[in-house]
Formats: C-alpha cells, sequence, structure tokens
C-alpha cells in the first residue's frame, strides 16, 4: 500500500533486532491506543500463560514486549511523534494521507 502510493519507509525487522526499553517506549508513548492494544493476545500469549489484566500500564507492555518481542502487534506505522497499529491495513491511511 506506501509502495503503491510512492511513499519511503523503512522495515524494521524486530524479531531479529528486537527493540530495546528506549524504542518500545517512545512507540506507546507513540500509539493513540491504549498500551495493551499493542500486545497481542494470541496462541503464544496463551501459551506463556499469562493474563491480559497485567498488561495494561505502558510500563507493563514495555517490559512484556522486550521479554517477548513476538507479541508485538504489526505492524506500526511511524510518522514523527505519531504512530498507528496497523490492523486492518487501512489504518495506514491515518498517517499517510
Amino acid at each position: 500500500m506506501l509502495t503503491e502510493r510512492g511513499v519511503e519507509f523503512d522495515v524494521i525487522e524486530y524479531m531479529k533486532t528486537p527493540l530495546d526499553e528506549a524504542t518500545l517506549t517512545s512507540l506507546v508513548d507513540k500509539v493513540p491506543n491504549e498500551p495493551a492494544d499493542m500486545v497481542r493476545n494470541d496462541k503464544n500469549f496463551k501459551e506463556l500463560g499469562l493474563d491480559p489484566d497485567d498488561y495494561v500500564t505502558p510500563g507493563d507492555v514495555v517490559a512484556l514486549l522486550v521479554e517477548h518481542p513476538v507479541l508485538m502487534q504489526r505492524p506500526i506505522l511511524v510518522k514523527g511523534d505519531n504512530a498507528v497499529i496497523a490492523r486492518p491495513s487501512d489504518k495506514v491511511f491515518e498517517l499517510v494521507d
């Protein structure tokens, strides 16, 4: 979608190069959603025996994602001081249009 619109972007493969605490904190601050929205409450989350109620504050979410980067909701698009969780994909247009 971004390529079709001529938008240049960088892809960060966070599983190969995990995001550090400072970067994750910055992302949590930029995304307008609740911090817990950055956590994928999926099969991996359940297999780890985690409770969603334990990951609602920014600090808790950042700590969880530092330890378990696979649980980060993705993709996240960042433009300047703003970011959006691009699920569904048309959320991308909140930052590029």
